[in-house]
């Protein structure tokens, strides 16, 4: 596990790079619906997840003092104890290679599982893991401070315990904002807090079959926060700390 102890600083590590599409939450309300969608239910995602993501519901996702605020909250709601939003681009916006960055700060307590990350836009033919699954940022609350970055594939995946990824520790990611990148090219994966690199994934070294690597493609982004489940509920769930919110200051992408 990596250490940082530097302050962030918050922009683009490249200047040749040109911002191609970007949310700077200004607009108070729910979210920008031309740039984001819902993924909505109680279905427990694969992982046992126990929140139901919500739709146009604002207690659970909106958009106020110039930030994008996902919130979970303990509450009956079909059938479910807990609420929360997950957001995606899909079917809105895909990107194939690029920075991908978010400024955010994330929940505190033990049972929660914000999120981060990309999936193939091809999932509903290919279907996961064949997809790809991308992590810029996975944290959990029992374990508050180590933040993950991963690659999952078909060859390389957290079902087979082969997935390919690493950490990093970073101070106050549950008080201060955080920037959160991937740097992604045709031969590599290079991930990032606050621009200090800690992880790179290699075509190289998986493989160039689309089993092994399928980040050629376009990708979406998904941005939410889950409650419990396999990983997030490893510890159990402290039902005394909600709601929790993961709050966004940006969006931004540059190819």
């Amino acid at each position: 596990m990596a250490c940082r102890s530097s302050e962030p600083t918050y922009r683009s590590t490249s200047s040749a790079r040109k911002l191609v599409w970007a949310d700077e939450f200004d607009k108070t309300g729910l979210p920008d619906s031309t740039r984001w969608k819902y993924e909505t239910g109680g279905n427990g995602w694969g992982n046992n997840e126990l929140q139901f993501y919500t739709a146009r519901r604002s207690e659970n996702a909106r958009v106020e003092n110039g930030k994008l605020i996902i919130e979970a909250r303990k509450e009956a709601f079909q059938g479910h104890n807990y609420t929360s939003a997950r957001l995606v681009t899909q079917g809105k916006q895909t990107w194939k290679y690029g920075r991908i960055e978010v400024l955010a700060r994330l929940p505190k307590g033990v049972g929660t599982w914000p999120a981060i990350w990309m999936l193939g836009n091809n999932i509903s033919t290919a279907d996961w893991p064949l997809c790809g699954e991308i992590d810029v940022m996975e944290h959990v609350g029992y374990d508050e401070g180590v933040i993950h970055g991963t690659v999952h594939t078909e060859a390389y995946n957290h079902g087979k315990h082969t997935e390919k990824g690493d950490t990093l520790r970073v101070n106050n990611v549950t008080s201060a904002f955080h920037l959160y990148a991937i740097e992604w090219t045709a031969s590599q994966i290079d991930f990032l807090v606050d621009n200090q690199k800690y992880y790179s994934v290699k075509k190289a070294d998986l493989g160039e079959n689309v089993t092994q690597w399928p980040f050629d493609q376009p990708f979406y982004l998904l941005l939410n926060v889950a409650v419990g489940g396999n990983w997030g509920g490893k510890k159990g769930v402290d039902e005394r700390i909600w709601p929790q919110r993961m709050e966004v200051d940006y969006v931004r992408v540059y190819q």
